[in-house]
């Protein structure tokens, strides 16, 4: 039985004369895995927020969108708030109360059970999502990814029928993401719950996945399997944003089942005697300081503990320094150091040049009504960066009415129309597509090669391996790991990427996608 039906559905924001949904036909069956791919501003979110009809966007709908056989307009708020659970990208959204047991409570109370129902269901919910060791904390104390479980446990202890999820590890460290996807896989198993989820960090989900729908440009183009779905994206763009092992699998006529996991494409490179023998190390190392931190020591309570602890970094003019490390552990923190908007105790700074700082949530920058005057009213000479990012289109859009992508490209244009020596970014890659990241890190790497100087921090380690100069994860208040970025990523076990885990199996040093299938391809 299907439990989501989508007939002719089409969708136009008020402000666009272009469709960002055309003509949809889908059949979601109840306890069905199905994920959703496509670049960024392709209509996932669209798509995604109508099926939740208290999200459901302001324009122009036509076709019918039927819940359980019953047009999805004819429930009531009550029954779509237990029924369909949804969850979005930014953590941070979703959560409105300043306790973790109050959070898990919320939804239930509003709905009005009694407390003894509620206090047995929240208990029971935070152990199974082991939460039981926070549940006392306030929820602002909390990790991104605790932040994003808690999210999921909320919805989950109202029972729904249905859980849509938006993105929901692109501000998570890879392994909580993974801890998070792991958990959603047994909600499916365990309760038949339904999972509806877009994704463009595909590698963790797209192993669990009963049938991949592609979005391209508003239209549903293919709907397969997850062994299936390799052929319907042979040949064009969209392959690139598959998993590894699906395009390793894609490169070579061989018979067999594609491989969706790290340990699948091993097996299947030895099976077929391909091996990797990638070498290249040619990093380049710079030697001018242009900013340099020593010593800090921060924290943000009198009595609370250090985020910061000793820590010391001297950053190089002209490169691109990223760093990693699993949420919580105070990157988002360091750059609020250095861009000067928090002092630490004890250590010093040294910058003589003029920093520019990209939030982590792109919205935050923007405070006018479409976009072109928002960027107008920083530097004239915008044109030519909209039409760099392709956001040309845009220019008479509200920045809130972007995709997730579309909004950080906005952000990061609107951060370089005010010229800085260092620009500060905080999750960058976060909703965009690979060809969207391949784009903002060719950009960027052309901004460094004209003295431009570049700090981010990710959890995108497959856009740090390709781009970054050096890499530096922070642990216990401290980089404990610096190096040139090839071999920082060759060096890790858990902090790498899933090309360098395969190309180190088969005999290679290859740390990107695109190495390690230009080299099998070769040696083949």
């Amino acid at each position: 039985m299907e439990i989501f039906s989508l007939k002719n559905l089409s969708f136009t924001y008020n402000a666009s004369d272009s469709p960002a949904l055309k003509d949809i036909n889908l059949e979601i069956k109840k306890g069905e895995f199905l994920l959703l791919i496509g670049q960024s501003g392709c209509g996932k979110t669209t798509l995604l927020k109508m099926l939740k009809k208290e999200l459901t966007p302001f324009g122009k709908s036509e076709g019918e969108i039927f819940f359980k056989r019953k047009k999805i307009t004819d429930y009531n708020s009550m029954e779509t708030a237990s029924k369909i659970g949804f969850i979005m990208q930014d953590v941070e959204s979703q959560i409105v109360t300043d306790k973790v047991y109050s959070e898990l409570a919320f939804g239930l109370e509003n709905i009005g059970y009694d407390k003894e129902t509620i206090r047995a269901r929240v208990a029971e919910f935070a152990n199974f999502f082991g939460l039981s060791y926070m549940f006392e904390r306030k929820t602002d104390s909390l990790s991104g990814g605790e932040k994003q479980l808690l999210n999921l446990a909320s919805v989950m202890v109202m029972n729904p029928e249905v859980i849509i999820l938006d993105e929901p590890v692109s501000m998570i460290d890879p392994i909580f993401a993974e801890k998070f996807i792991n958990s959603l896989k047994k909600i499916n198993d365990e309760f038949g719950t339904t999972i509806i989820i877009a994704e463009h960090h595909l590698l963790d989900v797209f192993k669990f996945a009963d049938r991949v729908a592609l979005l391209e440009d508003g239209k549903l183009t293919a709907v397969n399997s997850i062994n299936e779905i390799y052929q319907s994206v042979r040949g064009k763009e969209i392959e690139k944003t598959l998993p590894v092992p699906v395009r390793i699998f894609n490169c070579f006529n061989l018979d067999g089942e594609c491989p969706v996991t790290v340990k699948d494409a091993i097996s299947f490179l030895n099976k077929n005697n391909i091996k990797s023998n990638y070498n290249s190390l040619n990093e380049i190392y710079r030697k001018e300081v242009i900013l340099s931190a020593k010593n800090l020591w921060f924290r943000y309570q009198k009595n609370s503990r250090d985020i910061l602890k000793n820590f010391s970094v001297n950053v190089k003019k002209g490169e691109i320094y990223a760093v990693l490390g699993e949420n919580g552990s105070g990157k988002s923190t360091l750059l609020n150091l250095l861009n000067g908007s928090l002092k630490p105790y004890r250590g010093k700074i040294k910058c003589a040049s003029k920093v520019a700082y990209l939030p982590q949530n792109p919205k935050n920058v923007f405070v006018k009504d479409n976009l072109e005057e928002d960027l107008k009213s920083i530097n004239n000479s915008y044109l030519e960066l909209l039409e760099r990012f392709g956001l040309e289109k845009y220019v008479n859009t509200h920045p809130y009415d972007l995709s997730g992508g579309e909004l950080q490209r906005a952000a990061i244009i609107k951060v370089l129309l005010t010229k800085p020596d260092i620009i500060l970014l905080d999750e960058p890659t976060k909703g965009l597509d690979s060809f969207s990241k391949k784009e903002l890190g060719g950009f960027l790497k052309n901004l460094t090669e004209n003295g431009l100087t570049i700090i981010l921090v990710t959890h995108d380690l497959e856009f740090a391996a390709e781009f970054s100069d050096r890499c530096g994860l922070l642990f216990d208040g401290e980089i404990t790991s610096e190096r040139g970025a090839k071999s920082f990523f060759m060096n890790n076990i858990f902090f790498t990427t899933p090309a360098a885990k395969i190309s180190c199996a088969t005999g290679g040093s290859a740390v990107t996608a695109d190495e390690l299938i230009s080299e099998l391809k070769e040696e083949k």
